[in-house]
């Protein structure tokens, strides 16, 4: 037999996998909230964020980008003591220090500020869906260039058809939070008039036209420069990019749906229900699993099928965000705890997360659908853990938010809630959410230049640390420059 080429041997590296435990993904993944906590308590009790000088922006970048590294590749066997490392000091300076006094805490409004209040934005901008939209945007940049790497465990590498891992749950989440700031335009169309549905499928389209070039882009380049590839994850034609692009115009078309089912939560789940019955009552399933590649939907199928899961995900996102994105009302102070359950934002989150979870562990339980979550197929119970997942780590980051910045939408005036959003936001996690889609890009590129110029493979601990820790700032570099230079990139 032949010796196996190097790229043989990539594609095989990225092949064949079964995939971790729930619970496993669920500890791995919790460095991000802990380390989100230990940044705001820094923030909170000593304001070393506050100015923002080079070392200062090292601190930051250790703590929201270095942390998740190491925690998918050196603590990956050990993540609890990771996560104690985190937690530790967050508690400790909880203890022993007292809040960092502010240059102006509003508590009591004037008549006049009340005035001025009733202006403030109906839709504020939140720094708990920053930091964790920030912080899945570093998980995902992370994890597509770390797989290649010995140091990064098999079981957090993408499943073959069933099963569940921290990378199938990257790719669910990044379409899961695209989702939750969508539902901003969605929250201003209802407020006002929504514009015809022809009008919203051209806008859609515009939105998409970027992301299907880079699809073309992408598939141009793997093609033309013999770059090892996983068939299986999406076909041989489709793209992470493909997928993307086509979720605008397909949003925009649920949102005619919505005047007949007034939820996404719903109108969510109806759809990924009515795709895991096509999944098991008809020989869909069996196509996308096992058909021969001879014309271009079988080649693409499940790019092609599993984009209706990504739909329904897409879709529960936008139902969170519509519970999430709007300014909270001001609650009685005897209001029962039911009232703040269902009125407050993180009591609303908590809900959702519950729901989620109940619903999630019913479609796998025994004596529930006895179903297995499937990646590839993007099926029922993959939807359902993926929605359930995101809620409950974005209810995690909202409490710590409300714990230790409670005064921020307490503000008389724009200008002051911009300035306390600000100083309880991270810099480094603001500028990967600002630019999430470039800077997605970006990472993609240097994860194609890195493949083609080292071999990954071969590479020891401490060189694969050390070409991970590069480029992680570098990408943190480009997502600063932008932010610095006043730079969006809208894709």
């Amino acid at each position: 037999m032949a010796p196996k080429t190097y790229k043989e041997m990539k594609e095989e590296w990225v092949t064949g996998h079964t995939g971790g435990s729930v619970a496993d993904v669920n500890i791995v993944s919790f460095a991000m909230p802990l380390s989100i906590l230990l940044w705001s308590v820094i923030q909170q009790r000593l304001r070393l964020f506050i100015p923002y000088t080079p070392a200062v922006c090292l601190v930051d970048f250790l703590l929201n980008c270095t942390a998740t590294l190491c925690a998918t590749t050196v603590y990956s066997s050990s993540p609890w003591a990771l996560n104690a490392l985190l937690l530790l000091p967050a508690i400790a300076l909880l203890v022993l220090e007292q809040p960092a006094a502010t240059r102006r805490d509003v508590s009591r409004l004037s008549k006049k500020d009340k005035a001025v209040e009733s202006k403030l934005d109906a839709l504020p901008v939140k720094p708990f869906i920053t930091h964790y939209r920030g912080a899945m945007m570093v998980m995902t940049c992370v994890a597509i260039l770390a797989v290649d790497f010995p140091v990064f465990p098999r079981r957090f590498a993408k499943v073959e058809n069933w099963g569940t891992s921290l990378m199938d749950m990257g790719v669910g989440s990044f379409v899961f939070t695209a989702g939750v700031v969508s539902a901003r335009s969605a929250l201003k169309g209802a407020a006002g008039t929504r514009a015809p549905l022809l009008q919203r499928l051209l806008t859609a389209f515009r939105h998409a036209i970027p992301l299907l070039v880079l699809g073309v882009v992408r598939f141009i380049s793997v093609k033309g420069l013999d770059y090892a590839e996983h068939v299986t994850e999406y076909g041989v034609h489709w793209n992470f990019f493909f997928t993307l692009g086509f979720l605008p115009p397909f949003a925009a078309l649920m949102q005619s749906a919505f005047d007949l089912v007034p939820s996404y939560a719903i109108l969510s789940c109806i759809l990924a229900g009515l795709y895991e019955v096509a999944l098991d009552k008809t020989s869909l399933g069996g196509f996308i699993l096992v058909a021969p590649r001879t014309d271009l939907l079988s080649k693409n199928r499940e790019g092609i099928f599993s984009f209706i899961g990504y739909l329904a995900i897409f879709l529960a996102g936008q139902s969170l965000g519509s519970s999430a994105l709007p300014r909270q009302q001001t609650l009685q102070k005897d209001a029962s705890i039911m009232t703040k359950l269902r009125q407050t934002t993180l009591g609303r989150l908590v809900l959702t997360s519950i729901m989620w979870t109940a619903l999630f562990y019913m479609s796998t339980s025994y004596h529930g659908l006895n179903l297995t979550v499937s990646r590839r197929l993007a099926n029922l119970p993959y939807f359902l853990w993926v929605a359930s997942f995101n809620s409950y780590h974005i209810a995690i980051v909202c409490a710590i938010e409300a714990l230790l910045f409670p005064n921020i939408y307490k503000a008389s005036s724009k200008e002051e809630e911009a300035r306390r959003t600000r100083d309880a936001t991270s810099t480094v996690l603001y500028a990967f959410n600002r630019n999430g889609l470039a800077v997605f890009l970006v990472a993609n590129l240097l994860t194609g230049l890195v493949n083609m110029t080292m071999p990954t493979l071969h590479m020891g601990v401490l060189q694969s640390m050390a070409v991970l820790v590069a480029y992680m700032g570098t990408v943190a570099g480009v997502a600063l420059a932008l932010d610095r230079y006043n730079i969006s990139i809208k894709l």
